[in-house]
């Protein structure tokens, strides 16, 4: 099942479903007990939220050996946990804006796991079952500050940062999907969830052993070689493979 939120005729935050081109409200909360109405209404007149309001979005860094190969930087032993705020987030269809502070901000694409509940000390067997889905994510990064800080909050953490969509699926095996990103049509990244040094069991799992893992929070699972510039004006189609295409256009934010 394919899974949204969206803003209703009152702009108010709605759980969806979606069927082929039509989608239907969801009476309750899918990370509770729920009900599905009649899909409807056209998908296409609806706006379209992040899939998730989460407490925490989790990040993986180097979690594909070719693209921390590419930043010559080593194979962690462990995941390489780090958080982006939740202000980061925008849905499909959002602007990602290019910060003033920084002149080189680039795209990481990347698959996004959507908790289901609470959770805290999973085995890789409990971590398949917390999961409620999955979804697109890409990881922007003000590459610039990020190598100057030498910690990673203010280079991940800007508005805008945390593209997410535009739904979740909940049916997706991660095991072998296909990431791709494009900019201005142009093939930027691909690779397939094969790569992972560590799997998404193991993440989940991992994350779990140091944090509480709450109903509706968003593991990022690292991104494929490839990650590049984004300049004022791009428009960025990140996609995988069983889910379907995240697209934002990209601007330079005017400094206030």
């Amino acid at each position: 099942m394919k899974i949204i939120r969206y803003l209703d005729e009152s702009e108010n935050a709605q759980f969806g479903w979606v069927h082929e081109d039509r989608a239907g409200l969801i009476e309750g909360s899918p990370f509770q007990a729920f009900r599905r109405a009649a899909a409807e209404f056209p998908l296409s007149d609806l706006h379209l939220l992040p899939p998730v309001a989460p407490s925490k979005i989790i990040c993986v860094g180097r979690n594909y050996a070719a693209h921390a190969q590419e930043h010559e930087a080593e194979i962690p032993d462990l995941p390489l946990l780090f958080l982006k705020p939740p202000s980061s987030l925008i849905g499909t269809g959002e602007t990602i804006l290019l910060p003033p502070q920084s002149q080189r901000v680039e795209h990481e694409a990347e698959l996004a796991v959507v908790i289901g509940k609470r959770s805290r000390w999973l085995d890789t067997e409990g971590a398949k079952d917390a999961v409620l889905g999955y979804t697109i994510a890409n990881d922007v990064t003000a590459r610039d500050l990020q190598r100057r800080d030498g910690q990673w909050t203010r280079g991940k953490g800007f508005d805008t940062f945390c593209p997410l969509g535009p739904w979740i699926e909940t049916e997706l095996d991660p095991a072998d999907a296909v990431i791709t990103c494009m900019v201005n049509g142009e093939l930027r990244q691909m690779g397939s969830t094969r790569d992972m040094v560590f799997p998404v069991r193991q993440l989940v799992a991992y994350a779990s052993s140091v944090m509480t893992l709450e109903p509706g929070d968003v593991l990022l699972t690292g991104t494929p070689a490839g990650v590049g510039l984004l300049n004022d004006g791009d428009e960025l189609v990140t996609s995988i493979e069983g889910i379907g295409e995240l697209r934002n256009p990209v601007r330079a934010e005017q400094p206030h």
